[in-house]
């Protein structure tokens, strides 16, 4: 449970907590984070939501073709090569639905049997999965599939798309079954995997396979890999140009059980594990296995909660132009998965490399009647340092390989694979963190703004099928969209980024999808596209369109507005409106009128005004789906002008921006009226007429500045009408969270003192606003009642009843028997007949 773990000198110490202790302590966690991350939601929720059905997406699947798992772009080729069940695929980079050669790599009759025979499915397991696809030349790749639990390799001839023919064993290369996490990267023509062995994947191992030298491997012991699940591989050096003369390493990313810390059930544990790419093995130990095998562990938690992300899922590696520039991102979820949040953490390469160079080595220990766990080793260390590449200080001392190492360096490293330091993320906590998302993958890509600066923006898949895109700004993260990417709700496998196309790709079982990594042409406005904080978007005044600033002309560009704080005051002013620009809504008396109000920012909120003032929620108004007003019974008293504002906050600009998303004429349908009596209902229609403005507020509220953009006519009403909740957008991919009367606000109050809050005429007025606050109460008060009626229950079955039932004595309800048995007996035989009675 994770009210049990807490940080200790770099290390997590869990004690053995009783029942109640731990009770108190997982209710503690629960309200904590329920509390802690709904009021950070401006950083958690997406500010824009795009549905499947609204966005123009390349697709590409197959009748009969499933599993679209593994993908491998190829720059040189402009191609995307798709590894699926039993077909390897070439498409089109830049269309993916344009499909240039496929291949069929089927399992034989006898393989397939002998998969059966050894209880597997013969339609879902004994098949050929493709798991490996990496470029061995620019004439050949290397293919590995699972192959009916025998897994084989071959080369595939891009020439004439064809397999060689002459496929290889596949152990130590590809895993045998298809639902295992597996990884794999190719260095210089050597393949280099983490995987398992054998047919019940009980023995993983991290493997180099070489056509010109013997395969090399990790030791089999837990020490080394205990029940590993593999997400990422790749190379980081400099190609053997370091000043200290070491090799290029491979860096491994898997969560693993732990064997360092005492737990009442499996602990998990990520990992990041490095070897030399000059590793060729020891002469006597550690023959034909790794020397220079090490492993730490990866720190994601929120230390205010004391909580840990222990399970990693998909790790990006951001090379900079210098080494010290990369930077490692990583998706995260707890282990204990019902607490429904996800992490994104970062991690200098330098923190790495500074954990493996200099960090101490953990040493098993027996303690506690033979209870094994493992502890900091305080012995000397010897020399050359255990675990490090050969470098220009050990080739002085004739060491000029791994096979020159001394026995007693070699021994150390099989018993020392663990070091005690662990890898902590910038700023020692998640960039990001959201409620109810599981992130499955993530791609980084940095992009050079108009303001000369250089973000990072942030992908990340989830298992619904929808990507968000996230900014790191300021050491903040905003995420800016989220997307429908896949067409069901089905997990996002494999998620790819091409710098060249701009251009995203998405596998999933039922097939691949390409998306732009931005969607700049859908904000119609200028505060829109500038409160979006796009670095890929700017604003053109010229042509009144929001660019992507990689496709606009560098003339354009120098005139465009981009502000990545959300500062919507550079945009351009507009003209007021004028009654011919409302839309007219005419209504017979009595009837009901639906005002609709569409708007694209799920952190904005939403407020109506009739003829100037703010409406209160009485018992004709409610508002609907979508942000819309419903009036029910409309009098003649309700005719006039109806306006939709939307407000949002800026919290990096400090600053609060309102614009209008929608603008109506209520009248009702009158028999002919008089002259008289027309001029009067024209006079109250435009007496009370104000003129509409973008109003930017600072945070003490007042109110100044530019004049708003015009809103073109709202789209047709097609939401449905809800009566007994605020609305939430439609759009919003990220389910909502359960349990609650009433649905919170896309976006919280600001979390400053100083934010700008709506003020009314009459101060007892409720706005047609969203609010949680309510909601978070009742939450906790149910959690609260709940807990004291289950301790109650406790504390009544441990106080002994006076006076006995069934004219037993007091000894029937305690823990021990009596010396008379017998009366004990027919007590005891009492008391389930009352039990029974029940």
């Amino acid at each position: 449970m994770p009210a049990c773990v807490r940080r200790k000198r770099g290390n997590f110490t869990v004690p053995k907590p009783s029942e109640s202790n731990m009770a108190f302590g997982v209710l503690g966690v629960f309200l904590g984070l329920l509390l802690e991350v709904s009021t950070h939601g401006p950083h958690a929720v997406p500010r824009t939501s795009w549905r499947h059905q609204d966005l123009d997406l390349m697709e590409f699947s197959e009748p009969e073709i499933f599993n679209y798992s593994t993908l491998l772009l190829s720059e040189k080729r402009d191609a995307l090569y798709v590894g699926a069940r039993e077909a390897i695929f070439e498409l089109s980079k830049k269309n993916v639905t344009v499909r240039h050669n496929k291949v069929q790599w089927t399992v034989a009759e006898n393989p397939m049997l002998m998969c059966t025979q050894k209880g597997k499915s013969k339609e879902r397991d004994c098949l050929n999965y493709i798991r490996v696809l990496q470029v061995v030349d620019d004439e050949r790749l290397y293919v590995c599939g699972t192959h009916a639990f025998q897994p084989q390799c071959d080369y595939l001839k891009l020439a004439d798309f064809s397999l060689g023919g002459r496929p290889e064993d596949g152990r130590g290369k590809c895993s045998f079954d298809p639902s295992l996490s597996f990884t794999s990267v190719m260095v210089d023509g050597e393949l280099y995997s983490g995987t398992s062995y054998n047919f019940l994947g009980s023995e993983p191992i991290i493997s180099r396979y070489s056509p010109s030298q013997s395969l090399l491997r990790t030791e089999y012991s837990t020490s080394w890999l205990n029940e590993p699940s593999f997400v990422f591989a790749d190379v980081i050096g400099d190609g053997g140009n370091r000043v200290d003369g070491e090799d290029d390493k491979i860096y491994y990313f898997f969560t693993e059980v732990s064997v360092e810390y005492e737990f009442f059930g499996k602990l998990l544990i990520p990992r990041v594990a490095r070897v030399c790419k000059g590793d060729l093995g020891g002469q006597r130990t550690l023959q034909k296995k790794w020397t220079s095998f090490l492993k730490a562990k990866l720190v994601c938690s929120m230390p205010e909660l004391n909580f840990v992300f222990n399970v990693v899922h998909d790790v990006f590696i951001l090379k900079g132009a210098e080494r010290r520039d990369t930077v490692i991102y990583g998706v995260f979820t707890s282990q204990w998965g019902n607490v429904g949040l996800s992490a994104v953490c970062a991690y200098n390469m330098a923190a790495v490399e500074e954990v493996f160079s200099k960090g101490k080595y953990m040493q098993k220990a027996t303690v506690e009647q033979s209870h094994t766990k493992w502890v900091r080793y305080n012995g000397i260390t010897p020399s050359p340092r255990p675990g490090a590449c050969i470098n220009n200080l050990m080739r002085d001392q004739n060491i000029s390989s791994s096979l020159h190492l001394p026995d007693k360096t070699l021994q150390f490293v099989k018993d020392h694979p663990l070091l005690e330091d662990p890898v902590l993320p910038i700023g020692n906590g998640p960039r990001l963190i959201t409620k109810d998302v599981n992130y499955t993958q993530i791609v980084v890509e940095r992009v050079r703004a108009l303001d000369g600066n250089i973000y990072d923006v942030i992908f990340t898949g989830t298992d619904k099928g929808v990507l968000h895109k996230s900014m790191v700004y300021e050491g903040e993260v905003h995420i800016m969209e989220e997307i429908q990417l896949l067409k069901n709700s089905e997990s996002i496998k494999t998620l790819l980024l091409s710098t060249e196309t701009r251009s995203l790709y998405a596998g999933s079982d039922s097939g691949v999808v390409q998306s732009p990594t931005a969607f700049c042409g859908r904000y119609a406005s200028c505060d829109d596209c500038v409160l979006a904080r796009d670095p890929y978007c700017a604003w053109d005044p010229q042509n009144a369109a929001c660019v992507n600033i990689f496709e606009a002309p560098s003339q354009t560009l120098r005139k465009s507005i981009q502000s990545l704080n959300g500062d919507a005051d550079k945009c351009p002013s507009a003209s007021s409106l004028s009654l011919k620009d409302y839309r007219r809504v005419t209504v017979k008396p009595g009837s009901s009128a639906e005002l609709p109000c569409l708007g694209h920012s799920n952190l904005a909120q939403v407020m109506w005004k009739s003829n100037g003032s703010a409406l209160t929620e009485a018992s004709r108004f409610h508002l609907i789906a979508e942000n819309g007003l419903l009036i029910y019974s409309v009098a003649p008293e309700d005719q006039g002008r109806y306006e939709c504002w939307s407000v949002e906050w800026a919290p990096a600009a400090g600053k609060n921006f309102s614009r209008l998303l929608a603008a109506y004429v209520l009248a009702l349908d009158l028999p002919p009226a008089t002259p008289g009596r027309a001029a009067v209902v024209a006079a109250a229609a435009e007496g009370g007429k104000e003129r509409p403005r973008v109003r930017a507020s600072k945070g003490n509220g007042e109110t100044g500045g530019a004049l708003l953009t015009p809103a073109s006519a709202p789209p047709s009403f097609t939401a449905a009408v809800q009566l007994t909740s605020p609305p939430q957008t439609d759009a919003s991919l990220t389910p909502p969270s359960s349990g609650t009367i009433k649905a919170p606000p896309k976006q919280p109050p600001p979390p400053s003192s100083d934010a700008p809050r709506t003020e009314s005429s009459d101060p007892a007025a409720e706005y047609l606003q969203h609010n949680n606050s309510t909601a978070l109460l009742f939450l906790f008060l149910l959690f609260f009642l709940l807990f004291l009626g289950r301790a109650g229950v406790q504390l009544l079955h441990a106080v002994p009843f006076r006076r006995p039932a069934c004219g037993c004595a007091p000894p029937c309800w305690g823990s021990h028997k009596s010396a008379n048995q017998a009366t004990y007996s027919a007590c005891e035989a009492g008391s389930d007949g009352i039990r029974r009675g029940r």
